[in-house]
């Protein structure tokens, strides 16, 4: 078993490499097949806050992000009826295990994280950003620095490569699977893995050649470069991708399905134009939500966990 390969969640989760269909966790019920968890019908169930948490996956500093976030979560709060707090998460981990306590109601999750929240917290995925066209995604990209030594993917060899988190998709489930399919590499035998916790560590990492590769998502990489966080040459890019679906926006299963309604209607009237959120996400393309399913939208994603060999058992 390669230990690199195994996904830890804080001592929520027990991560194990198995092969089977993705499945939900016993306490939560899928009657329609969707793959995502069922609206409780006991109304003892459901849950109606008097305040709504928000939280945005973790690529960069949460600072960043709260005044970015503002202007929707005004809109949200117009919208529900409810006050909105936006809840400023370190980790993955925290994000999961936030909304598995009942402590967090809606949030964007990560690729990579969006299988397990669905899997072991209940999210029920709904939206993610896309272009004006409709068009939506991102791709993962292996960097390096000019002078590193390193001028293609097969030199990474016998040297170091930073990933961000283990449920990262473009920062350490897709690279892994690809990097063990294409180039017969495997992490912790073929090339020592580091951990920087986050795509703009990374990032910064190989540009200020901390790190001599590293694997991260684009759409993360194009906000820092147009924002001059780090130039175009500073890097060098050794890999790119499929293009994978990009952060997916989900509400916590228990609320009551009223107020799913209102959120959800929340996210699509929402008027980007002159936002701080059409002012960030405009800088990799993003201008409009689009309405999702996990089911077939994360379908590329579950086959990369598959692939992987990793399976989720919640606790």
């Amino acid at each position: 078993m390669n230990k690199f390969l195994t996904l830890t969640c804080a001592a929520m989760l027990t991560p194990v490499l198995a092969h089977g269909a993705f499945q939900l966790d016993s306490r939560y019920q899928d009657t329609d097949g969707d793959l995502v968890a069922d609206i409780p019908t006991e109304a003892s169930k459901l849950v109606d806050p008097s305040t709504l948490v928000f939280a945005y996956t973790p690529v960069e500093d949460p600072a960043v992000y709260k005044e970015v976030w503002s202007e929707f979560l005004d809109h949200l709060a117009e919208t529900t009826g409810k006050k909105v707090q936006f809840f400023p998460v370190q980790s993955n981990a925290a994000q999961i295990e936030a909304m598995r306590a009942g402590r967090l109601h809606i949030a964007g999750f990560n690729t990579g994280s969006n299988p397990l929240a669905v899997a072991c917290a209940g999210l029920r995925p709904f939206t993610m950003m896309a272009a004006a066209d409709g068009s939506f995604g991102y791709e993962m990209e292996i960097l390096s620095y000019p002078g590193s030594g390193i001028e293609k993917v097969e030199d990474i060899r016998g040297s170091e490569m930073a990933f961000t988190s283990q449920t990262s998709n473009s920062g350490f489930k897709a690279p892994s699977a690809i990097l063990k399919a294409d180039y017969n590499m495997v992490a912790g035998e073929d090339f020592e893995p580091v951990f920087s916790g986050k795509h703009d560590n990374s990032i910064l990492g190989v540009a200020n050649k901390d790190y001599p590769a590293a694997a991260v998502a684009n759409s993360v990489l194009k906000r820092m470069l147009r924002r001059d966080v780090v130039s175009e040459d500073q890097l060098v890019s050794l890999y790119k991708s499929q293009t994978f679906p990009t952060t997916g926006y989900g509400i916590a299963h228990n609320l009551t399905p009223e107020l799913q309604k209102k959120i959800q209607e929340a996210f699509f009237s929402f008027e980007w134009e002159g936002t701080a959120l059409e002012e960030e996400f405009s800088k990799s393309g993003e201008a409009q939500f689009v309405p999702i399913t996990f089911k077939n939208h994360w379908e590329v994603i579950r086959k990369i966990d598959a692939a992987n060999g990793v399976e989720y058992n919640c606790r």
